[in-house]
């Protein structure tokens, strides 16, 4: 029985449809017990990987087996290399299978590798060799500077992948929603998400990543991580000394400065004067040794960076020991006086009331002589 050609049929079939009735027909063209047949296996492995075409064979009688690649480049003749590229091997060669390898596999190589059995009428079959590329880490870009009140417009980046990746923006175990795109360059697809967040100065240092998914990696995926730099003016605060200053004793002041970028000059100064002679400066630092009177005033700690300008300022009130014993010694004195003030008016008032009491007991006497002398 003279065999059939069935691939005109099969090219007008779905791949599916094409591959089952493929099948059927080397199934029926081999009834007989010396039909010859030929059968391919598709291939799946990840780019630079080793790929293994198989041709299986069916009542093979020596016949001329051909392997060809996509371009219809004939890469084996009878187990012979007929094409020069060292990365494809004859690993294999019975008459029940023929297997060749490919190593370092590329996106180019992808496609369609024909197994053909020449006997009194050809039999092919294609193995089609598919290539992932899975993602490399993604990149993420920043469109502008993140500064305190604004917004901050980050995109992640996956360059290259095939079959396009999945890209995910997540922060503190929740996802941020991400506007996507995704370019075709022939043979892979690069992918973005982009997305834009508020910020204010407690999101300096927040931590987000982009995560690549892909069917190559399985169950793992490719994480690019990435903190939040936020701009903000500086703030700024002198830590006083605890306790009263006294004459003799020494002073010292720290200016606690925060900000992003952090200032790095810090400005002393003494409001309407000059700073003491004895003032020692070491950055943050401000020290004044053997106070006296003449060092009292109001001190100001200043820094800047290019997003704003912060100041604070701390009165110095110095003691006189001398001074505050005198003020103590005067309050006794003070106080014997309002009492010896009270004491007298106090006399004078008895005084006041045992004259006039005197009087009237007088005026009383001389009312009743006349009436004791009519009886």
């Amino acid at each position: 029985m003279r065999p059939v050609r069935s691939s005109v049929l099969c090219r007008l079939l779905p791949a599916p449809f094409a591959l089952a009735l493929r099948s059927l027909v080397l199934v029926l063209l081999c009834i007989t017990p010396h039909c010859q047949a030929v059968q391919a296996e598709n291939v799946t492995v990840l780019e630079g990987g080793t790929a293994q075409i198989s041709c299986r064979l069916q009542n093979y009688d020596g016949s001329i087996v051909v392997i060809q690649n996509p371009r219809r480049q004939t890469l084996f003749f009878n187990g012979t290399r007929a094409l020069k590229d060292d990365r494809f091997q004859m690993v294999l060669f019975t008459p029940r299978l023929v297997r060749i390898e490919l190593t370092n596999v590329s996106v180019f190589d992808e496609g369609g590798y024909f197994c053909q059995l020449y006997t009194d009428a050809t039999h092919h079959q294609v193995a089609t060799l598919s290539v992932l590329v899975p993602p490399e880490t993604p990149t993420v870009d920043v469109k502008q500077e993140a500064v305190e009140g604004g917004e901050v417009e980050l995109t992640c980046v996956s360059p290259r992948s095939k079959p396009a990746a999945t890209l995910r923006w997540m922060r503190n175990g929740r996802e941020i929603p991400g506007v996507v795109s995704q370019q075709d360059n022939g043979k892979t697809f690069s992918v973005s998400s982009t997305i834009r967040i508020p910020v204010e100065r407690k999101d300096n240092g927040a931590a987000l990543s982009c995560e690549a998914f892909h069917p190559a990696l399985g169950t793992q995926r490719r994480v690019r991580h990435y903190r939040l730099d936020v701009f903000f003016a500086p703030t700024v605060r002198i830590v006083p000394p605890s306790g009263i200053l006294r004459e003799g004793d020494s002073l010292s002041l720290t200016c606690s400065v925060s900000g992003n970028p952090l200032p790095r000059n810090i400005q002393w100064s003494k409001i309407n004067d000059t700073l003491p002679e004895r003032a020692e400066i070491s950055g943050p630092t401000f020290q004044i040794s053997r106070l006296s009177q003449s060092h009292n005033g109001t001190y100001l700690c200043q820094a800047q960076n290019n997003f704003g300008r912060a100041a604070d300022h701390y009165t110095l009130l110095v003691y006189d020991p001398g001074a505050v014993v005198e003020t103590h010694s005067a309050v006794p004195y003070a106080v014997i006086g309002g009492v010896l003030a009270l004491l007298v008016f106090t006399v004078i008032c008895v005084l006041i009331v045992t004259i006039w009491c005197s009087v009237r007991q007088k005026g009383s006497y001389r009312t009743r002589e006349p009436i004791l002398a009519w009886y």
